[in-house]
């Protein structure tokens, strides 16, 4: 069954339709369909494929994992005189990578970029009755250019890369919307002062209402006049409840302009640091979390259901772990509505691995996509970090080009100045908030020497310090450690040497962690991971979710109070 529920709850409207479900599809491994006519509005693809499965998972029905330099998808949808009134958007949550979009054999916009989602009003381009949805993706991941995170450059999976996703990933779906409407809202809450900036971009002339809730009680409400463009103006609560940790707590909004209406929400939270400590409304927070890949075995990129991304939350929280590393994909915005739900804290990460970052022009592939991406999350509670880059390795012997990454860090920066944000995670920086570390070392009394040392006496352990410096006083995060592999196949793999007992897994298990909890430097880590991965078999669970452990001594470990922490 394809995905119906809808793609974006902080922004949605109850006037659209989800086109997610049987398309016809063609494989293009010559990128000569435009040139043999599969634009044209009468051209038959061979396949059918169920959207919004990537043609290389199970789901899809069609199971091909080799590389495909294009393909296309074609569908029909119908329109009443109703629907046309006003404008038609037609929206992808996600296709990787370079888009080109025909309606009626017009084509109707272009866009590059796997993880960001876009959309094209199309109003132009449709008629009453039937119409023609006709898509091409252009897919190079082996292109030094191409952001493609950890989908695999060689045939088959290998070491820590896995099966590529080509083409739709994400919910495909229209919105039908009045004249006079709202385009985007950004929201900036204040929690001392019990208030919620909004800033929207309004479309016609019309009055802009905000109205909040909470637990279906009115909270307050807010109403200014607009020629259209943006509009900033404050809300102020009568009631006020602070998103949370492990509680969530969330305002429901409603936002009308002219006769379009929005339902959204808002966490009220606000997030810092202060000296080595992060702060989450003021208390210091140590962060507990896990390395989530957001692979999944019959739909590789995309879950099988919604109820699937709700339950990798399930499964970490059980564990003991408040959040996750969102690690080299970004996630689809119904993963983190349940993560603002739960109060689930979340770095938010672009998928950098596979570009040649001593390359200055990868900056192309990389800065509008990353902004598209910030644009679309910023209003979601959970998102706690900014991470743009991961591991910036020397490529192909050469290092990489540090003005890129200051430029990615300042425009983060720029564009949302309230959340900390690390350049590259774990090697090697160039200017970051937070200074994070991976470190694999398997041997318990080394870790709890190492970080004693840096709790003691500020003596980091860094083992890339030729290349990145540590100023005293930064905040710490240990955000990649562990690793250890249990129930490994022939062809599975995990750090260091498996452990060769549940009981000696568990010993190691908290002989890492404790070390991290009990260093007052020190306000967060990350365990890798949540899942097996393919090959990559270090998972606290079987990459079909099932637990390899007892989770509660497994949270048992990760609960015990931080120093750090108040």
């Amino acid at each position: 069954m394809y995905r119906q529920e809808h793609p974006n709850p902080q922004f949605e409207r109850a006037n659209w339709r989800n086109l997610n479900g049987t398309w016809q599809f063609e494989i293009d491994g010559g990128d000569s369909g435009e040139a043999r006519g599969l634009a044209r509005p009468d051209a038959v693809l061979g396949r059918r494929i169920e959207v919004p499965f990537c043609p290389e998972s199970k789901l899809s029905g069609i199971g091909e994992r080799d590389f495909m330099a294009a393909v296309w998808y074609k569908r029909d949808f119908s329109l009443s005189e109703k629907e046309l009134e006003g404008r038609v958007v037609l929206h992808f949550g996600a296709v990787d990578y370079r888009a080109t979009v025909w309606v009626n054999g017009t084509q109707v916009g272009t866009h590059s970029g796997g993880y960001a989602s876009f959309c094209f009003d199309i109003t132009p381009y449709v008629q009453v009755g039937d119409n023609i949805l006709t898509l091409r993706a252009r897919d190079d991941t082996r292109s030094p250019l191409v952001p493609s995170g950890k989908q695999c450059t060689e045939y088959a999976s290998a070491g820590c890369s896995y099966t590529r996703t080509t083409g739709i990933w994400q919910t495909v779906w229209l919105e039908f919307l009045p004249l006079v409407h709202i385009q985007k809202v950004k929201y900036l809450p204040q929690p001392e002062a019990g208030a919620l900036t909004l800033t929207a971009d309004l479309c016609g002339a019309g009055v802009f209402t905000a109205e909040s809730f909470f637990d279906g009680k009115p909270t307050g409400s807010v109403s200014a006049r607009s020629d259209g463009g943006t509009l900033t103006l404050t809300l102020h609560l009568t009631e006020t409840h602070l998103w949370e940790v492990g509680k969530g707590g969330l305002y429901d909004l409603r936002l009308t302009y002219g006769e379009d209406e929005v339902r959204s929400y808002f966490g009220l939270r606000s997030v810092c640091l202060d000296g080595y400590k992060f702060r989450l409304n003021g208390r210091s927070v140590f962060q507990r979390l896990v390395l989530d890949q957001g692979f999944y075995p019959d739909g590789v990129y995309t879950a099988p259901d919604d109820s699937e991304l709700e339950a990798d939350i399930d499964r970490s929280m059980a564990c003991g772990f408040n959040g996750a590393r969102l690690h080299q994909k970004v996630f689809e915005p119904r993963y983190l509505y349940h993560c603002d739900r739960k109060g689930y804290m979340v770095w938010e990460e672009f998928p950098s691995w596979g570009l040649d970052v001593s390359c200055p022009e990868v900056i192309y592939g990389l800065l509008s996509e990353w902004l598209e991406v910030m644009e679309r999350d910023a209003n979601h509670p959970a998102i706690v970090v900014w991470c743009p880059l991961n591991e910036t390795w020397d490529f192909h012997g050469h290092r990489q080009f540090d003005p890129m990454l200051s430029l990615m860090y300042q425009a983060t920066k720029a564009v949302d100045a309230t959340r900390p944000c690390i350049d590259t995670s774990g090697a090697y920086h160039v200017s970051t908030d937070i200074f994070d570390l991976h470190d694999y070392e398997q041997d318990t009394a080394v870790y709890a020497a190492r970080y004693a040392d840096f709790s003691e006496n500020g003596r980091l352990f860094d083992a890339y310090a030729a290349r990145q410096t540590y100023t005293p006083g930064m905040p710490v995060v240990v955000s990649e450690y562990g690793g250890m592999s249990w129930g490994a196949d022939a062809s599975g793999w995990g750090y260091g040497d498996a452990p060769k007992t549940r009981e000696a897994f568990m010993q190691r298990f908290a002989g890492l962690t404790q070390p991290l909890l009990r260093c007052g430097r020190v306000m967060g880590l990350c365990y890798t991971q949540l899942t097996n991965v393919e090959q990559e078999q270090n998972g606290l669970y079987t990459y079909d979710r099932k637990p390899k452990f007892d989770v509660a001594v497994l949270r048992d470990i990760m609960t015990e109070k931080a120093a750090i922490e108040d």
